[in-house]
């Protein structure tokens, strides 16, 4: 398949630059690491000699300088704005590979968090309390990189906003370098703002980038799947590499694949809706406008899935395989949990693409989130002590409610708002998601403490999700109705020019008044 053009990156030599400076910072990291063999890799106080400072401050430039180097101009008009590049089979099957591959390394991130957690507690002495600070840094990082990414995608593009991800996903890969506790909580915020901002652009990218029909399905597999083989990946990491040399080698295990996901930038073309709109200086609307009409409606409904969402997952099934093996269930840990959970991902995912889009987006959406709240149900009924071939089916439907759930919401979003506020309106929703890890585990903590335990957290964790089901179900957007939208339809249009190979007609890429009628319809 032919490269995109170079002009795809505004100053290129300066993008590379960048990138060296930061692969110059992280491997003078890496050495050090591989020089605290002597002590089993065991870095904690070894205090920041000049050295790292000065390969913090090389990662610290080249990250600025590449971040610089991948945005347009300001006021960049038609002939500043790269063209996309003929769109063929070949090349959305690269674009689909390729954004795939990003979204797997973006879910190995939070995954290795809980691989990570005992080499880490028992390194620095740290308390549960302590250690606890750890798993809450990095999802309040993810929820503050979802607002800001998918705001930055909306205004300096879907491809440059991926690649500054990586980027930033590169220069905190020395996570595993650094000497204190404090280090490696600013680094794993750092991580987590990288991780929240590349999972909302892929949805819109993939969203412009593909013909209807089938792309829903795409999308919705690509949102399960790429979630459970970053967690397999990460597991596997772990299982492989921690008895060798320790914990702090699973993010420099990463590396490698980060540099190859910058390198393969070329096949990540721009937005052809978002490049259509930069040259006509159409979609630029404020992020405010998610809660105007007649976006509210859709951003309620939206955030009230998402946080059902993140209530049961961040906090109900956090507490869930302690509770399963205080209860005195064999054979019930939380490993053997953590496996059911993301091996059950594959054919929940591959049921609920099938029925997005042979049936009903909002049907599907409803039918996972019933589930999660028929199997939330069944335990309170059952308690952690009842029979045990319910209690394990009630376990195995609730994985797959809430996998089927979480590769919803993503790709549900993307389609039902318009362009201009896409990015904007995938980054709110992974952040409320998200959001249930800084709230769901204390709350669910009270609950535990209180008359009920855990039957009672079963049911405060359903009640949101059926409420959040029934909104989809009456007051939901239907994609197919939302791809009709009068202020999309001349982009949309362009984009079917350009999944047919044509050119961009020059008539469609200046703004044009209204009608003699003055009807609100565009001149031809």
């Amino acid at each position: 398949m032919p490269a995109q053009p170079a002009s795809l990156i505004p100053r290129p030599t300066l993008f590379w630059t960048g990138v060296a400076l930061t692969c110059a910072g992280v491997g003078q990291h890496v050495w050090m690491f591989v020089d605290s063999a002597s002590m089993d890799f065991h870095m904690a106080m070894m205090g920041m000699s000049g050295v790292m400072w000065a390969a913090m401050a090389a990662i610290v430039v080249g990250v600025l300088l590449s971040g610089f180097a991948v945005v347009q101009p300001p006021g960049a008009g038609p002939a500043a704005t790269p063209a996309p590049a003929r769109t063929t089979r070949a090349n959305r099957r690269s674009l689909i590979a390729v954004l795939s591959f990003a979204l797997m390394v973006d879910q190995m991130k939070p995954a290795t968090l809980a691989f990570i957690q005992p080499g880490m507690r028992a390194e620095f002495h740290l308390s549960a309390a302590a250690i606890s600070w750890l798993p809450t840094v990095a999802l309040s990082g993810t929820v503050v990189g979802s607002l800001v990414g998918g705001r930055a995608a909306d205004r300096i593009g879907r491809r440059a906003t991926v690649l500054i991800a990586s980027l930033l996903f590169l220069g905190t890969t020395v996570c595993g370098a650094m000497p204190t506790y404090g280090g490696i909580l600013v680094m794993c915020a750092l991580m987590g703002m990288a991780a929240g901002g590349m999972l909302p652009v892929v949805y819109a990218l993939m969203t412009e980038s593909l013909p209807p029909g089938r792309r829903a399905a795409v999308m919705v597999l690509q949102a399960g799947l790429t979630t459970t083989g970053g967690y397999m990946a990460a597991a596997g990491l772990a299982a492989v590499l921690i008895p060798l040399t320790g914990w702090r080698v699973l993010w420099f295990a990463q590396l490698p694949l980060v540099l190859i996901l910058i390198a393969l930038n070329r096949w990540i073309p721009e937005s052809a809706a978002f490049t259509a709109a930069r040259r006509s200086q159409a979609g630029r609307v404020p992020a405010s406008t998610l809660f105007k009409r007649p976006q509210t409606a859709k951003t309620l409904v939206v955030s009230g899935y998402a946080l059902a969402w993140g209530l049961v997952y961040w906090g109900f099934i956090t507490f869930l395989p302690s509770q399963l093996e205080a209860s005195g269930e064999k054979g019930m840990s939380a490993a053997t949990l953590l496996f059911i959970s993301s091996l059950l991902s594959i054919p929940t995912c591959v049921v609920a693409a099938w029925l997005y889009m042979r049936w009903s987006a909002k049907g599907t959406m409803v039918v996972y989130a019933a589930l999660t709240v028929a199997a939330l149900l069944v335990l309170a009924a059952v308690g952690m002590d009842g029979s045990r071939p319910v209690l394990l089916t009630a376990v195995i439907l609730l994985f797959a409610g809430t996998a089927g759930v979480i590769a919803l919401i993503g790709p549900y979003t993307a389609e039902i708002y318009p362009m201009a506020i896409r990015g904007t309106a995938g980054g709110w929703a992974a952040a409320v998601g998200k959001s249930g890890g800084a709230f769901g585990p204390p709350l669910i903590a009270l609950v535990l403490s209180a008359p009920g335990g855990m039957r009672t957290a079963a049911v405060l964790a359903a009640l949101p999700m059926a409420v959040a089901g029934g909104a989809v179900a009456f007051r939901g957007s239907d994609p197919g109705a939302a791809a009709q939208r009068p202020e999309d339809a001349r982009l949309n249009a362009e984009l079917d020019d350009l999944i047919r190979g044509e050119a961009l007609p020059a008539e469609r890429t200046t703004p044009t008044a209204p009608a003699a009628g003055g009807d609100g319809t565009a001149a031809p």
